[in-house]
């Protein structure tokens, strides 16, 4: 429990010491944890962007958002970690200033933030949302701009996050899913995306080469979805292949045995049976 002394301008000093201290000593827990490298980082608003695919934006106005939405920064990551404390002393005097303006009661400007999902991103307050942590402060007054994306921002929560969601935007350039299609094709390892659109590009390649003629990107992505996903993956659901994978997960494992065992792109009950037959082995 922190104890104020009564004197505004030790009481600011104090509170940026503790602020850093905290910082230190959370640094030092995740290293002792052996926690991500990124788990103490706050997200680059520019990689998020980059990964999700920057759609549009919109001005919301003032709007009061809690301080543990905000998880980012435009352009000052370096000075202060994912809670905002002070990486350094570099910032202390600005920091003291604005901490003893809040004891002091005096006007705060509201701080400016993008909006990506439930995710805020600090455009300019970056001291006043620090210097809100540290006295306990639970919202803050902010300018919202909302910033729409190509892909959904949820599950990122951690710059290693964003590797998936970067290999997910650009397997969707190559094949282009829609609605259902589109949710359907969910993996972890973000390597796998590009795998499954070679896979997908060398499927439509034979089935124009079968059908003689050409089709776009968008109607492979439809005929790869509805004339080999699907059924395939109902047959692994019936086969009992799909365990704690996701669907795509499966697919890809099983498509890969299928053709190291058989030789061949067919799919039949021999073709199950071979491949649960060597998995059981």
């Amino acid at each position: 429990m922190n104890r104020d002394t009564g004197f505004p301008i030790a009481d600011a000093e104090n509170d940026f010491l503790r602020a850093r201290r905290r910082q230190v000593m959370a640094r030092l827990a995740a290293w002792l944890r052996r926690s991500p490298d990124d788990v103490n980082i706050m997200l680059p608003f520019d990689e998020v962007v980059a990964a999700l695919g920057r759609t549009g934006e919109r001005r919301l106005g003032l709007q009061v958002i809690t301080l543990d939405s905000i998880v980012g920064s435009v352009d000052r990551s370096r000075e202060f970690d994912r809670r905002f404390r002070p990486t350094s002393g570099q910032v202390r005097e600005r920091w003291q200033r604005l901490a003893l303006a809040q004891r002091r009661g005096e006007s705060i400007p509201p701080i400016e933030v993008y909006r990506i999902g439930d995710m805020h991103f600090v455009m300019d307050g970056h001291h006043r949302v620090s210097v809100a942590h540290a006295l306990g402060l639970k919202t803050i007054d902010a300018y919202v701009t909302e910033v729409t994306t190509r892909l959904s921002p949820g599950g990122v929560r951690y710059r290693g996050d964003l590797l998936v969601k970067d290999y997910r935007r650009i397997f969707l350039d190559r094949v282009p899913l829609v609605g259902e299609a589109r949710r359907a094709i969910t993996l972890v390892d973000p390597w796998d995306y590009a795998e499954l659109a070679e896979a997908i590009e060398a499927w439509g390649f034979r089935l124009m080469q079968g059908e003689g003629h050409l089709l776009d990107r968008a109607a492979v992505a439809r005929r790869w979805h509805d004339d080999e996903f699907v059924p395939v993956v109902r047959m692994l659901r019936q086969a009992g292949l799909i365990e704690t994978q996701t669907e795509a997960e499966a697919y890809m494992w099983v498509a890969c045995e299928r053709y190291k065992l058989m030789r061949t792109h067919r799919w039949d009950d021999e073709v199950i049976s071979a491949v649960r037959e060597n998995r059981r082995r």
